[in-house]
């Protein structure tokens, strides 16, 4: 039989064997066909307002809203362990929330002081900052509610207005989260209109409606007000072809590169955008997938240190080019040891 040899009479062995290759770190190393670094790790941070305040999320085990202060010292600490990106995301106080989020247009909004102040502090951090109103919002929607419905053409109008309060404080990436149709255009648009041209747009164009983003919900303080679902205007878990012409109608609108959110249970969705399209694929390993891997770990159900780093791989392996994460600091003290 071709491949195989006979060994002292002891029977038959195959010439070739994929275990050679694995018989030392050198070699793994060696021949490993995805590589994951500190340089592919956004890290997405919970800001609250006040001095010297921090509050832990306990959904999140290791996740803490801070204030600007404390998290522009934070942001020090990452950076200095490579970690070059983070996700802003706001903790609005709840007498601030209208119906309208008429809070997340304002030029000195919490969302835009944390901006200014990090960019001050950190010039070579890049901020990814949120777009939609989910944490402005009294009814905890990414968009307007009127009767029940959310309103799109009306939460776009409010969604330009949010970018460019955002870009004024210093956005470095504009990320609409909220599924409206249209908003990458107009918000492009009033971008370059407005002289933010350098400014990108990191479209969240494939993000389902997906139970793993309660713990997320609990970190920003809209879990309570939060009406029905979302399932009008994110993603259903079923579809895989409508992502593909969510990402071709997202890119012909002017997004610089593309999401995909959750990530571990729709690694199907990150191949297929990296194969069909060839642009810049980020995933999010969001919160309900972070919060499982610290509850198992937590009761000894996994070792915490591989498993956080085998799931990072995952997202690589199917082709992300950067992996929003909550591990990101931790990822990249363990990456330094390896």
């Amino acid at each position: 039989m071709s491949g195989l040899t006979v060994v002292n009479g002891l029977g038959r062995f195959p010439r070739t064997r994929p275990r050679r290759l694995r018989g030392a770190a050198w070699s793994r190393n060696l021949v490993a066909e995805t590589h994951l670094s500190v340089s592919d790790l956004i890290w997405p941070v919970f800001v609250l307002d006040g001095e010297g305040q921090r509050e832990t999320v306990p959904s999140m085990p290791g996740v803490e809203r801070m204030s600007i202060d404390l998290l522009v010292d934070a942001v020090g600490e990452a950076s200095n362990l490579g970690v070059k990106a983070l996700a802003l995301f706001p903790k609005v106080d709840p007498s601030l929330k209208t119906s309208d989020g008429r809070e997340a247009t304002k030029a000195d909004n919490l969302m835009c002081r944390a901006i200014r102040a990090l960019k001050a502090a950190h010039p070579d951090v890049g901020l990814f900052c949120d777009v939609a109103l989910d944490p402005y919002n009294s009814d905890g929607h990414d968009g307007i509610v009127r009767d029940g419905i959310i309103l799109n053409d009306e939460t776009v109008e409010v969604l330009v207005k949010q970018s460019l309060v955002q870009a004024a404080a210093g956005a470095d990436v504009i990320g609409p989260s909220d599924m409206m149709d249209g908003r990458i255009g107009a918000i492009r648009d009033a971008l370059d209109q407005a002289g933010y041209t350098h400014v990108q747009i990191m479209a969240y164009a494939a993000k389902y409606a997906s139970a793993y983003y309660g713990p997320f919900r609990d970190a920003i303080g809209s879990d309570g007000a939060l009406k029905g679902d979302k399932k009008t205007y994110q993603m259903d878990a079923r579809n895989t072809d409508e992502a593909l012409r969510e990402v071709a109608m997202d890119l012909d609108e002017g997004a610089d590169s593309v999401m995909v959110k959750p990530g571990m249970p729709y690694l199907d969705i990150v191949q297929r955008v990296r194969e069909t399209f060839a642009v810049p694929t980020l995933v999010y390993q969001v919160s309900g997938e972070y919060a499982m891997i610290k509850a198992a770990a937590g009761n000894g159900w996994l070792d915490n240190d591989s498993a956080v780093l085998e799931s990072l791989m995952a997202f690589k392996r199917a082709g992300a080019n950067a992996i929003f994460t909550y591990a990101a600091v931790e990822a990249a003290r363990l990456l330094r040891r390896e």
